[in-house]
C-alpha cells in the first residue's frame, strides 16, 4: 500500500504548506486583517478551531468521507496561515525562504530514514512524545521566567525532537496501523507530517532568522 499512498501523502502535504503560506503572506500585508487575526478574541477563536480540527481528524479519520477528510485539512492549513502570518512580521523574506529550504530538506532525510529503517521506531517516538510534553512544559515555564538561553535550548530539543518524530510518524503510515482507508490515510499522513514539518521550519527559524 505504501507505494500508492506516500505519494499522495506527500502532494496533500505540499498542498496543505501552500495554503498555509500564501494565506499568511496575504494576512500579513493586510493590517485589517492581522488586527482581526492577533485580536484577543480573534486569536483564541482560530487557536480553538483549531485544536478542534486535530481531535476531530485524529478521533473519526477512519469514518469520515475523503471529501470531508481534505475538506477539514484544508481548513486547517487556511487557519495555521492566519496565525501563522506573524512571522512575516517578525522575521525578514529572505530568511523565511532560506530556512524553509533547509527545513525542507532536514525533514526530508529524516522522512527517507523513517521509510527505509529495518528497525521498529515506535520505542523512538514514545520517547520524543514525552520529550515534547517535557518541552512544552518547559515552554510554559519560560513564559514567566523570560530566559533567552533557556529559550533557546527548548527550541533546539522541540527540532531535535521533531525530527525523531517526523521518521517515526512516516513509519507509521506506511504500517497504516490504524488499518485507515486508503485515501483518508493519505490525507491524515499529510497532516501529521504538515505538523512535524511545520514544527521543524519555526524552530530553525527562531534558531537562525533576523529580526524586521
Amino acid at each position: 500500500m505504501d507505494n500508492k499512498v506516500m505519494p499522495k501523502v506527500f502532494l496533500w502535504m505540499f498542498i496543505g504548506l501552500l495554503v498555509t503560506f500564501i494565506t499568511g503572506y496575504i494576512v500579513s500585508i493586510n493590517k485589517n486583517m492581522l488586527q482581526s487575526v492577533f485580536s484577543t478574541s480573534g486569536y483564541i477563536i482560530f487557536v480553538i478551531v483549531e485544536l478542534i480540527l486535530v481531535i476531530v481528524l485524529s478521533a473519526r479519520i477512519a469514518k469520515m468521507s475523503p471529501t470531508t477528510c481534505r475538506i477539514m485539512f484544508l481548513l486547517y492549513s487556511f487557519i495555521s496561515g492566519l496565525t501563522f502570518s506573524s512571522i512575516f512580521i517578525v522575521y525578514k523574506m529572505d530568511d523565511i525562504i532560506s530556512v524553509f529550504f533547509i527545513a525542507a530538506l532536514i525533514f526530508g532525510v529524516f522522512a527517507l530514514l523513517g521509510s527505509v529503517a529495518k528497525i521498529d521506531l515506535t520505542k523512538i517516538g514514545t520517547f520524543c512524545m514525552m520529550g515534547l510534553f517535557a518541552v512544552i512544559i518547559c515552554a510554559i515555564v519560560n513564559m514567566f521566567v523570560g530566559s533567552s538561553t533557556f529559550a533557546l535550548g527548548i527550541s533546539i530539543a522541540a527540532l531535535l525532537i521533531f525530527l525523531g518524530i517526523t521518521a517515526y510518524d512516516v513509519q507509521k503510515i506506511k504500517k497504516n496501523l490504524r488499518n485507515i482507508p486508503e485515501e483518508n490515510l493519505a490525507v491524515y499522513g499529510a497532516f501529521e507530517l504538515y505538523l512535524d514539518y511545520i514544527n521543524i521550519f519555526i524552530r530553525l527559524l527562531s534558531l537562525f532568522g533576523r529580526d524586521n
